[in-house]
């Protein structure tokens, strides 16, 4: 059985689904992805929500959505063995692993309780005193990025999930680091997880890897917390060459955020792009997270935007989810799904085209 998503086992999955447009499915790496992928950052810590997660994934899964996404800290863990357990019941049914990406993320500290906890003391416990990391690169009482912290963290998730092999880790949130340290050292410890992330690779642990920011890649140039898209990519070229493995970008963007695709404030050779278009330029792929705002969007859009959308487009759920998905450069719009009626009506978006650019562009008129 494969570790990873596969390109013959992607499309395979494609061709389970033919009668879906092919405008559904994006390319990534030379593996076939459903433009709709499902997230699991919502919900309470509890059987309830667990149950509710690994029902929605298994019906995302038979309907044409092959892109699972997770983080360690989401639920104290709980996402991600909820992933786990719909995986093995989608085993059991025909499916295989190599028809399904799986990403989740480290960086966050990942309590598995709901006690309370002492960060600090816990950061302590269960890495410092075992020499995997170092007191001072926990930063803000929640974050470390450092080499044995990471390769931990994967160890657990692949516990979590339950397979040999992780298609896309992302560091979480890296842009927090520059709460308490500078742009130098923050490029220093960049290098040494990225590091670390390349020997996951070589171990086959992990197939590609990449950043999930929130405001980091959106905010202005001469922000503390702005992150280069240009820098971080030169930083994997000095680690591992022209074959280096840091492949994606995972940041916040919908119909109420476009920032990510209208704001010019990630530079290249002395010109300015959009977050989501330099992605493009440097050929990585781009998965959007809150491309329904958690929700937020849901019956605030006017009468006037919502004619600039296809008539079979019934619901806020799926304008939004037509917008992000058809933005040029954008591979997966991921979206937050643990209810049945909900997958249902979010997938059945997979059996539109996406816009075209001329409409596309009409949205912003």
């Amino acid at each position: 059985m494969s570790n990873f998503a596969t390109r013959d086992g992607t499309t395979s999955y494609r061709e389970r689904f033919n009668y879906l447009p092919d405008s559904h499915f994006h390319n990534f790496r030379g593996l076939t992805l459903s433009s709709i992928g499902l997230g699991t950052y919502l919900g309470n810590p509890d059987d309830t929500t667990d149950q509710k997660y690994t029902a929605a994934i298994k019906l995302a899964v038979s309907l044409g959505c092959n892109v699972i996404d997770s983080a360690i800290n989401y639920r104290f863990q709980r996402s991600e063995r909820s992933i786990g357990k719909a995986i093995s019941l989608l085993l059991t049914n025909n499916f295989k692993r190599s028809e399904i990406f799986l990403s989740t993320k480290g960086g966050f500290l990942s309590f598995d309780t709901k006690g309370e906890i002492h960060p600090r003391e816990w950061f302590k416990n269960e890495f410092v005193s075992r020499n995997l990391c170092k007191p001072e690169e926990l930063v803000a009482s929640c974050h470390c990025i450092s080499p044995g912290y990471i390769k931990a963290e994967i160890e657990q998730s692949l516990k979590n999930l339950g397979v040999k092999g992780i298609d896309l880790y992302y560091l979480h949130n890296p842009e927090i680091q520059l709460m308490e340290v500078n742009k130098s050292e923050f490029e220093e410890r960049l290098k040494l997880a990225f590091s670390a992330l390349e020997e996951s690779v070589s171990e086959k642990k992990i197939q590609f890897y990449g950043i999930a920011t929130w405001e980091g890649l959106l905010v202005d140039s001469k922000s503390k917390e702005f992150v280069s898209l240009e820098d971080i990519v030169k930083l994997a070229k000095e680690i591992a060459g022209e074959n280096h493995h840091f492949k994606a970008i995972q940041l916040p963007y919908s119909l109420a955020t476009p920032d990510a695709f209208l704001k010019t404030n990630q530079p290249q050779e002395g010109k300015l792009f959009s977050a989501i278009n330099l992605a493009s330029n440097l050929g990585l792929g781009v998965f959007c997270s809150a491309s329904l705002m958690q929700g937020q969007i849901i019956g605030y859009l006017t009468d006037s935007l919502r004619q600039k959308f296809q008539e079979k487009l019934k619901t806020d759920a799926q304008l939004g989810l037509q917008f992000v998905r058809s933005t040029p450069g954008v591979t997966t719009a991921l979206v937050g799904m643990k209810q049945l009626e909900h997958v249902k009506e979010n997938l059945a978006t997979a059996n539109i085209e996406t816009m075209n650019t001329k409409n596309f562009n009409e949205i912003f008129e």
